[in-house]
């Protein structure tokens, strides 16, 4: 909040907004860490899996797909589920990699109710740059867990806030929930 010297001294006028500052995105919103192609030696999805659970923030590993922690979260507990294949368009999964997909989304909402109990969830694939994809090359399904008060897609216009958690608290607890199978 601005105070009145502030004001006076033209820093700037007071209003309504509360402001939340994540910084940590700035690596995001430049492109840093993205692809500078849609090869698959660029794609942090195929090379994820060849790292250490940990390392990689995997929560779950099936046959297929696998489900990970998104890097640059929209909200505590934010997964994506993706094809170990190197494949852009859902049309293009087979029906092997279609019904992981699936099963992967639902576990892992049943294990953030299990453990975190969001009151809703963010389903959803951005296909293709226009449609929002940050990596449009692989395919990637969002699993956003969702709060009363929590932060949304327009923090700033719905005055909300964060939850802080580390990443790898929240992928050991999520992984630790996991059925076994």
């Amino acid at each position: 909040m601005t105070d009145e010297r502030e004001v006076q001294d033209g820093v700037g006028e007071p209003d309504a907004f509360e402001r939340l500052w994540t910084p940590h995105r700035i690596v995001y919103i430049k492109g840093e860490n993205k692809p500078e192609s849609s090869a698959e030696a660029d794609c942090p999805f195929c090379r994820i899996p060849g790292m250490d659970d940990a390392d990689g923030l995997i929560v779950h590993r099936g046959e297929v797909a696998y489900a990970v922690l998104n890097l640059y979260p929209y909200n505590a507990g934010h997964l994506l589920v993706c094809p170990y294949r190197h494949v852009a368009d859902y049309t293009e999964l087979t029906q092997e990699e279609t019904v992981e997909v699936a099963l992967l989304t639902k576990q892992a909402m049943q294990v953030m109710r299990a453990v975190t109990s969001p009151q809703g969830f963010n389903l959803g694939m951005n296909q293709g740059n226009i449609a929002g994809a940050g990596i449009a090359a692989h395919l990637h399904q969002h699993i956003v867990p969702r709060w009363g008060g929590d932060a949304n897609f327009l923090p700033v216009i719905g005055h909300t806030k964060t939850m802080p958690q580390l990443l790898g608290d929240t992928r050991e607890m999520l992984a630790a929930a996991w059925p076994k199978e």
